[in-house]
């Protein structure tokens, strides 16, 4: 059917969707807020796709349908392979077809809206895969973050995604949680800056242009502070730390136009996030001035009835949603099904619908795709992995990679060293390096960290480079022990790849624990022990990795360890004995390359740690910006973290001068400027990440201990020295009092310069009440 004609050219959108609105149906209203799993409405065949005969029903004869999530997502959780799967430029041509039905079979002509996963690229096959965000956290670079989003935004946007779940702001209080890996770390400011970075790179100059997207914050909110570390859990917070600190990195985001908000699946205090008119429209909308739309995570209404249990059934658990703040549901089950139902009930009225349609449209239309439906399929191909979007996924992990220990200087080795023994299970394991929200990958695609020393030394394997993986993560088997510790009793130094895996089941079965190699027949037991809903009691390693490591050491050779991990691991004896430390997190499809570049000292490492590593995990949670009054010790052992926030080292020595903030009196609306110099006293080039924190003294309310407020990451040569200032003003001081207002009080502050939470220089800052002024 032809398309309605909505408005002439240069009608404003907000009148646009007034009279789109106007016309439609009760089903067509209610059809807008429905997003079905995308990878359901075609299948794949010979020469294209063919759609399936329930979409084209929905399409034409029930009402259509708003949006789609994840038409090209693609892993074992879709069902899409490499086999069945679509390449970019297939998928492309795929979601031009998907949209031309929808355009030219329904009543009214109204496009589909593509939403995608891009936590770490777009989860589609062919797509860039980037570190995770624990990583891109850990670079400290949100310029470097920027580009990367805009790079997301290229690929997605190229294919027809154009709304991208992405970016999660939660702010991580117990890493045993399996999310962990797809935050930025524990901090709501460094979180809140990599959210603007974030919303600007994928957002870009305008959502009409053909490689932007619409940002959709994720999760609203307290997602990341768990009961337990168990996902989904409740989160036991007050107001004051939720508007303080989860809702700090949200409400900068929305401060910089992001398009789209997902409620989180938790409860705060009772309130179950899908259905808090406070969180969706009195803070977000309200006080915070957000006019985009609400989408909920995938099966969440539903939870309201049985999960939750404040919804008796269906039809009061959409209204509830829906009365809140939700305008579009993921998977559309809920509303599909009672929003008919909760009305006539007169548990909503049609108004709330409407308003909820018109941020949907508005959205549709702020993005073009009333005007401009289809994209172009040979630029699919020409930018999804392209060389320029590799360099930058290389360049992240390298910049992300964080050095915990070196003793006596075991790394970088040298390009001359004569045998290199590369061991662990996560040495040559494709999907352990490549973190969750991973499409299915070609092996060929991805540099694994053996493949990287290979590079580096020689491709011809055993001759400079001895590998053998020794064990997997969770298996229990000694069988592969022996082998490996004969490998490496040959080499004159070891890198072993330990940690864990967030590896959904792409099919690669288990592996022969001498070879390495695959082994497809039978039923492998999953090795995944993180990513979403893999939550843990402890963080140790699992398996017989520890026993792996404590033979291997037993050689007396140089031992140097690799983690590839989705949350920080617990490990006091390989703390204590490995020669050298490397934190990989999960380092994406080139992450093997940019280990080899740190370990052979190609590139100086700089990443920082953005979340606190415990010494045992009873110190559980150990964030450092807590409060004072949290106290000092356990018996057995005391607060401070084996590696705080901040911590990273270099192959060179940065040295710090003395802290200075001018002038040291201000009033409360007034500035000042915090400034050191630092000087690259080694021998190597390198970067550094300089950290400004503030300590509030006394106030009406208790304060965190310390707090970061600003960082830069600078380069410096050897001899170098540089000045680094940073403003002080309002957003470094302010507070939430005891009436709930955000307020600087008069008082003195300490202001801190360093390169870690724990290593600082300070000068003090006093706040003036006003009249002094």
């Amino acid at each position: 059917m032809k398309s309605i004609d909505t408005g002439t050219t240069g009608t404003a959108t907000e009148e646009r969707v007034h009279a789109l609105i106007r016309i439609m149906t009760l089903e067509e209203k209610i059809g807008q807020l429905l997003q079905p799993f995308g990878w359901q409405v075609y299948r794949k065949e010979s020469g294209g796709i063919v759609l399936t005969e329930q979409f084209k029903r929905k399409v034409g004869e029930e009402g259509g349908i708003g949006a789609l999530y994840g038409v090209l997502r693609a892993d074992p959780w879709s069902g899409v392979t490499l086999l069945d799967g679509l390449s970019p430029e297939a998928g492309a041509e795929a979601l031009n077809e998907i949209q031309r039905y929808a355009v030219e079979h329904s009543r009214l002509g109204i496009p589909i809206l593509f939403g995608e996963e891009c936590s770490h690229g777009h989860m589609a096959i062919g797509a860039t895969v980037f570190p995770v965000p624990l990583l891109l956290g850990s670079t400290w670079n949100a310029d470097l973050y920027r580009d990367i989003c805009r790079a997301i935004a290229r690929e997605t946007r190229s294919q027809g995604g154009a709304a991208a779940y992405s970016p999660v702001l939660d702010v991580v209080r117990d890493p045993r949680w399996g999310r962990t890996e797809e935050c930025f770390g524990e901090d709501p400011y460094l979180i809140g800056e990599f959210a603007v970075a974030a919303v600007e790179g994928l957002q870009g100059p305008g959502l009409d242009s053909k490689d932007s997207l619409i940002a959709t914050l994720k999760h609203f909110a307290g997602y990341g502070s768990p009961e337990g570390g168990r996902n989904a859990g409740p989160a036991h917070m007050g107001p004051r730390e939720l508007h303080e600190v989860d809702l700090h990195p949200f409400r900068k985001a929305v401060a910089a136009g992001a398009g789209s908000v997902m409620a989180a699946y938790n409860e705060i205090d009772g309130i179950p996030c899908t259905s808090s008119a406070e969180l969706l429209t009195e803070t977000l909308r309200q006080e915070w001035g957000f006019d985009g739309f609400v989408t909920t995570d995938c099966g969440a209404i539903e939870m309201l009835i049985s999960g939750h249990d404040v919804a008796q059934d269906g039809p009061h658990a959409a209204a509830m949603a829906l009365k809140a703040g939700i305008d579009m549901e993921m998977s559309g089950e809920m509303f599909g099904r009672h929003l008919q139902e909760a009305l006539h009930r007169g548990l909503i009225d049609e108004a709330h619908i409407d308003e909820a349609v018109g941020r949907v449209l508005t959205a549709k239309f702020r993005l073009g795709l009333f005007d401009s439906p289809y994209i172009d399929p040979a630029h699919a191909k020409r930018v999804n992995g392209c060389s320029e979007h590799l360099a930058l996924a290389r360049e992240a992990a390298q910049q992300g990679i964080i050095l915990l220990k070196n003793e006596d200087e075991a790394l970088p080795l040298s390009p001359s060293i004569g045998k290199v023994a590369v061991i662990g299970p996560n040495a040559n394991r494709i999907y352990n390096q490549l973190g969750d929200y991973t499409s299915p990958q070609a092996r060929e695609g991805v540099v694994t960290l053996l493949d990287g020393i290979l590079a580096k030394l020689g491709r011809q394997q055993g001759e400079r480079v001895l590998y053998a993986p020794g064990c997997g993560i969770r298996d229990e088997s000694r069988s592969g022990l022996d082998y490996a510790v004969e490998k490496a009793s040959l080499a004159d130094a070891i890198v072993l790849a330990l940690g864990g895996s967030s590896a959904r089941d792409f099919g690669e079965g288990s592996i022969d624990l001498r070879t390495g190699a695959s082994v497809v027949n039978g039923q492998a037991e999953s090795e995944m022990e993180c990513g979403e809903g893999i939550d843990r009691t402890d963080l140790r390693l699992l398996g017989a990795q520890l026993e792996l490591a404590q033979r291997l050491r037993a050689l007396g050779k140089p031992l140097i360890v690799v983690y590839m991990n989705g949350r920080p691991v617990v490990e006091p004896w390989i703390d204590e004995h490995a020669d050298a430390l490397l934190e990989a997190w999960y380092p994406g499809q080139l992450g093997g390359a940019a280990l080899a570049d740190i370990l052979f000292g190609d590139v100086n490492p700089s990443g920082r740690l953005t979340i606190s590593v415990p010494r045992h995990v009873g110190q559980l949670p150990i964030y450092y910006n807590g409060k004072r009054s949290r106290g000092k010790r356990y018996l057995e052992m005391d607060l401070t973290p084996l590696y705080p926030f901040g911590y990273g080292l270099s192959y060179t020595e940065f040295e710090y001068g003395q802290a200075t903030v001018q002038p040291q009196r201000i009033t409360k609306e007034g500035t000042a400027t915090a400034s050191v110099t630092i000087t690259n006293v080694g021998t190597r080039a390198g970067m550094e990440v300089v950290q400004l924190y503030v300590t509030d003294e006394v106030a009406s309310v208790a304060r965190p201990a310390i707090e970061l407020k600003g960082f830069k990451k600078v380069s410096l040569q050897p001899g170098e020295s540089r000045e680094v200032s940073f403003p002080i003003s309002r957003e470094q001081l302010q507070m939430l009092n005891g009436r709930m207002e955000w307020t600087v009080e008069a008082g003195e502050f300490q202001i801190k310069i360093g390169p870690n939470c724990e290593r600082w220089t300070s000068d003090k800052l006093i706040v003036v009440p006003d009249e002094e002024g």
